[in-house]
């Protein structure tokens, strides 16, 4: 079906995938491109079920691929919205404290954004607080200036129409799913693609696509749903942009945070319980395959050992509105069982390794003509066109065009 061959084929339409494929093409404008997204539209799993929030780089550790992405990735992406009218704007956040415990860690964590190139950052007091989130109650709280909100899902779509006015001769293939690969020929269910080189970015099925390719890896992806509620029209004037809880340090979470989106409507959410699917969006979704996958692996039980308080306190709140109200009134105190309505899920693909230990940086590797994107948690979103100049510089080293 697909007998012509591509110079490189990118292998997932998530904006991770698209942000690479764009940067490619702007680099490469003759290349011969082929995403292929399995899905009947782009952005349809982690990418469009985000919180939608442009991060600032505050909580990631100095110096990692994270840090640094985000910083590069984040002055990228508003440049290219403002360019391309992207629905966004940069609101800023509180990370409130409500107990003098997290008070003390509000300054380390000032200490670690400003560590990662982050500039007027402020400790605020109550009266500060009031001043920018009036219904908000806490100790103190860190102003950050950078963070705001975006349409992640317009951003992906914007990547696909440069690629096209580019290079026409491109090609964004969707309801196409690779079920194969070898070599230089991905096998999928609308035929064989042949393509000299091929990047992938898999998400929630990064660590099977390099399985197919015969990569071995020492780390498994493990999905955790989050659910939000929504803010009702009555209640929507209770948060006015952003605000964040001062993370556990003990925890791969933010916890639960009230975040304005671009529509206007205000998120809660989201907590973070261990999915039976990968692309499980409701409670009781299930798959085998995705849950022996998981619970086979030793990891996933390491894991649940080390932090089983913890996950006992979140299944416990996905399946009780009340607290899940408890922990959004520790911030938001007036709120009530009336200003919630159930929201919308997302699935976070998290890798871990054999000793339950969460990767906590972005992981690409090389595989012959191959480039796997076998970790981009958040902030990747974010960062997507800096992670992109990575791949692109790691392409251009790794890659072969005349193959």
């Amino acid at each position: 079906m697909h007998a012509k061959k591509y110079d490189v084929a990118i292998v997932g339409g998530g904006i991770v995938g698209m942000a690479t494929a764009y940067k490619l093409q702007l680099k490469f404008p003759n290349l011969n491109i082929i995403v292929i997204e399995k899905e009947k539209s782009l952005a349809e799993h982690q990418t469009g079920r985000n919180s939608g929030v442009i991060h600032s780089g505050l909580y990631y550790r100095p110096g990692s691929l994270r840090s640094k992405n985000c910083f590069s990735g984040r002055i990228q992406l508003v440049k290219f919205a403002q360019k391309y009218n992207i629905n966004h704007e940069i609101c800023g956040k509180i990370v409130l404290a409500t107990n003098h415990q997290e008070s003390n860690r509000l300054i380390d964590l000032k200490k670690n954004g400003e560590k990662n190139g982050l500039t007027g950052l402020k400790i605020l007091d109550q009266d500060e607080i009031k001043k920018i989130e009036p219904f908000a109650v806490g100790l103190c709280a860190l102003w950050v200036p950078q963070s705001g909100i975006i349409d992640y899902k317009s951003v992906t779509n914007k990547f696909a129409d440069l690629i096209l006015e580019i290079n026409p001769n491109s090609k964004i293939l969707k309801k196409c799913q690779v079920l194969e690969v070898k070599n230089n020929l991905l096998i999928s269910n609308l035929g064989s693609i042949v393509t000299k080189n091929a990047i992938f970015c898999g998400g929630l099925f990064s660590d099977r696509l390099a399985e197919m390719d015969n990569v071995k890896i020492d780390t498994k992806i493990v999905g955790f749903r989050g659910d939000y509620y929504e803010l009702t029209k009555e209640a929507t004037n209770k948060v006015q942009n952003l605000i964040y809880p001062v993370p556990n340090p003990d925890f791969p979470f933010l916890g639960v945070h009230f975040t304005r989106m671009t529509d206007g409507c205000i998120e809660c959410g989201p907590n973070a319980v261990f999915t039976f699917k990968r692309e499980g969006y409701h409670r009781l979704s299930f798959n085998l395959k995705d849950t022996l996958d998981s619970l086979g692996f030793v990891g996933t039980w390491k894991l649940f050992i080390n932090n089983w308080k913890f996950g006992l306190k979140e299944y416990r709140r996905a399946f009780s509105k009340r607290l899940f109200l408890k922990e959004l009134r520790k911030m938001v105190p007036s709120l009530n069982m009336n200003d919630l309505k159930i929201g919308r899920s997302g699935v976070r693909a998290m890798a871990l390794d054999k000793n339950g230990v969460v990767l906590d940086d972005f992981k690409i590797i090389n595989h012959m003509n191959h480039i796997h994107v076998l970790n981009a948690p958040s902030p990747a979103a974010t960062a997507c066109l800096s992670i992109a100049d990575h791949v692109v510089n790691n392409f251009v080293e790794n890659c072969n065009l005349n193959k």
